[in-house]
């Protein structure tokens, strides 16, 4: 399954929902450019006497509102999460396969039985040996001629007689 990390291209789309951008999630502050906005410098802070009260204050109020806008941002990113990995799942079919199961095994373009556009793409039929839980696969050939072959679930499909 996918590792529950957001990437950049994740954040993006989830901080233009929510309207938190990812410049405010990590600093506290929109990014703004000095000449669209008045920005009260210390000089200008003396000369209007506000008192350090007054200021710490108007700084504070944004910095407890940061981490409430971060929570959820997160959990909206992890339920947009469960939703595409519920709408994926729902098209997976799962293939269970058993030991002596038939199986065809994918001819794919590196393997020298692939003779180009025209050839087979299946290779058959071959007989489950061995069955790991990780999704790998022992397949020997019916008449025993050739060895055994390890190939992934992907690559085999269910022979039907």
């Amino acid at each position: 399954m996918k590792s529950c990390h957001l990437h950049c291209c994740d954040i993006a789309q989830l901080c233009a929902h929510q309207g938190a951008t990812p410049y405010l999630l990590v600093y506290g502050t929109e990014a703004v450019i000095p000449a669209e906005v008045e920005i009260p410098s210390l000089r200008i802070i003396v000369k209007a006497a506000i008192e350090d009260s007054e200021w710490v204050k108007t700084r504070l109020e944004p910095l407890t509102l940061i981490d409430e806008k971060r929570m959820a941002t997160v959990s909206h990113g992890q339920l947009y999460q469960q939703r595409m990995a519920c709408a994926y799942n729902k098209k997976v079919c799962p293939r269970n396969f058993e030991v002596g199961q038939l199986v065809l095994r994918r001819i794919l373009p590196h393997h020298k039985e692939a003779k180009g556009k025209f050839a087979p793409n299946w290779k058959g039929s071959y007989i489950i040996k061995i069955l790991f839980p990780e999704g790998a696969l022992y397949l020997g050939d019916i008449e025993e001629n050739d060895p055994e072959i390890a190939v992934n679930v992907y690559a085999v499909k269910t022979y039907y007689i």
